[in-house]
């Protein structure tokens, strides 16, 4: 076996082969008049005028196989719509080209091809040659057919012949286009206007999280990457006057991976105006159910080892009487001392030793017991800095997550608009941040400024790509199109 040197020593050779017979290996046009696809879908046509005049068309793509011996010789081609047979006889061809063709193309090569269409004796679909070109020259082999890249990491390096080689992952990405729009048809007949905002910012907002810092030359001023879609700036749009706003945009998280966790994914916001958590509720069922619909074809899957059924009512419960049945602990009443007392006994690892901390990590474990799908309400104040507090207990919160095999799938809440309580909460996150803690929330006090003018009641909502690797039961990472490696 030819070793990867030794292989594209020899293709460089048939590069300058093909330049030394006046053949440019890499030209700008191409001559395709159909794609591979459209070739299929019109084949009788095509075939019926094989022998008309302006019956010969020119196609195109990459060469995946080539087979045959001595005057015939069978290829596939393609280009990304479909695949299609091209034959080549050295009689039809003609003598030159045919065997110019065996001195230069190899599996991999971009090329064209000219012919009329037929069946063969087996009704395969067929393009026979009259002529052809060259469009790419390949100077380096193309994984074998049935094992593809093995390794993971290659896989991920080369992410474009892994996507080539394996028709399951072509899919994948596939579906994920469809899931985002899905989201977006649905939200704009729903009345929401798609913004943009921006993904540099003085202080991160939306989102506790440890953020990525790099620094604005112009200004002389360090900046911080966006940890949450614009959550702070859509809010203020609300108060410019539009009633319903969304964005589709990356984030970036400067924290560890995990099947489900990235430090950079793309997510989507809304803030609808008028619209409270019980109605955000029935909303946004309403709008998963109709996107899994059309991402899947069905609303039931198998994910993380479960079934899943998103058809009919989602049931409801709430976090505190949650973790009371599941560790006895009450998380509104307990002391530090207690829930570290209690992550002990559990063997959860935890950071931080602050109320905050302790108590979502109290609750992640508790999460991961639960399959759903169900919705999660009355979330803790502390928790939730930037939620409207229930009136009937302002110790919780009018926020809501949908939950699924045991991962959190989705966030939203009746936002605070009131501007005195958003200052003093953003007080509570200054002081976490002075005592060290770097996933406390950032105090915007143009935020609370705007407040000061005026917000409508809304509700706000946050999901994503976690929610698609779920629906397609795949690691968040197998999901990416390219995601980041390190150096080698």
């Amino acid at each position: 076996m030819s070793s990867l040197g030794e292989i594209r020593e020899a293709r460089i050779k048939k590069l300058k082969l093909l330049q030394k017979r006046g053949a440019n290996p890499y030209p700008a046009d191409a001559k395709r008049e159909l794609s591979l696809a459209e070739a299929t879908d019109n084949f009788d046509e095509l075939e019926r005028l094989a022998s008309s005049e302006g019956g010969e068309k020119w196609l195109a793509g990459r060469v995946l196989s080539i087979r045959g011996q001595g005057a015939i010789i069978f290829v596939t081609l393609n280009d990304g719509t479909g695949s299609f047979q091209g034959l080549l006889k050295r009689d039809a061809l003609g003598e030159e080209k045919f065997d110019f063709w065996n001195e230069v193309a190899d599996i991999g090569d971009f090329v064209e091809l000219r012919g009329i269409f037929f069946k063969t004796k087996r009704g395969e679909k067929t393009l026979e040659v009259r002529d052809w070109r060259m469009l790419a020259k390949s100077l380096r082999p193309l994984p074998e057919k049935w094992h593809g890249l093995q390794d993971a990491e290659e896989r991920y390096r080369k992410r474009y012949l892994d996507i080539l080689m394996n028709p399951e992952l072509q899919e994948l990405f596939k579906k994920k286009a469809k899931f985002w729009d899905a989201i977006r048809d649905f939200l704009k007949q729903e009345g929401f206007l798609e913004v943009e905002t921006p993904t540099l910012e003085v202080t991160t907002g939306g989102a506790e999280a440890r953020p990525f810092k790099t620094h604005h030359h112009d200004f002389d001023l360090d900046v911080f990457m966006r940890i949450s879609v614009g959550e702070l700036w859509q809010k203020r749009l609300l108060a410019a006057g539009f009633p319903r706003v969304f964005e589709i945009g990356r984030l970036y998280r400067n924290e560890g991976s995990s099947p489900e966790h990235l430090q950079e994914f793309t997510n989507l916001e809304f803030y609808a105006g008028y619209m409270d958590y019980r109605q955000g509720i029935e909303f946004t069922e309403r709008m998963i159910k109709e996107i899994t619909q059309a991402t899947l074809g069905t609303l039931q899957f198998e994910t993380r080892g479960q079934q899943i059924d998103l058809s009919g009512e989602w049931a409801r419960i709430t976090y505190v009487d949650t973790v009371q049945k599941m560790l006895g602990l009450n998380v509104l009443t307990a002391t530090e001392k207690e829930m570290m007392k209690k992550l002990d006994e559990l063997g959860v690892k935890y950071e931080g030793e602050n109320k905050e901390r302790l108590m979502d990590s109290l609750w992640k474990h508790c999460r991961k017991q639960i399959i759903g799908p169900v919705w999660l309400v009355d979330v803790p104040k502390l928790v939730s800095p930037l939620s409207k507090a229930k009136p009937e207990n302002p110790l919780l919160t009018e926020r809501v997550q949908l939950l699924l095999a045991g991962a959190e799938m989705t966030n939203g809440f009746s936002e605070l608009n009131d501007p005195i309580d958003q200052s003093e909460r953003f007080e509570v996150q200054r002081k976490l941040i002075e005592a060290g803690d770097e996933e406390a929330m950032m105090p915007d006090d143009e935020f609370v400024e705007m407040l000061e003018h005026g917000m409508p009641p809304a509700f706000g909502f946050g999901m994503g790509e976690r929610l698609f690797a779920f629906l397609v039961d795949k690691p968040l990472r197998e999901t990416q199109l390219f995601p980041l490696m390190r150096p080698r």
